[in-house]
């Protein structure tokens, strides 16, 4: 899996989804928003993320729906 800055990952146990930071040899650096709007980042193995697919505007999609 090749991970870049900005790609979104998630554990692959579940759980929120993460933002890249960084990536160095076989980790990443991750960034996520808390509940209470706290963020947090942490230095994880590649092994225990998978990357998330970016999904369409689904906005996009319920207006065209509408009419």
């Amino acid at each position: 899996m090749e991970l870049k800055a900005g790609d979104v990952v998630m554990l692959k146990s579940g759980g929120q989804p993460l933002t890249v930071a960084e990536v160095k040899q076989d980790e990443a650096l991750c960034l996520w928003m808390g509940m209470e709007g706290d963020l947090f980042r942490e230095t994880l193995p590649l092994a225990v993320l998978v990357q998330v697919e970016e999904e369409e505007d689904e906005d996009e999609d319920d207006d065209d729906d509408e009419e």
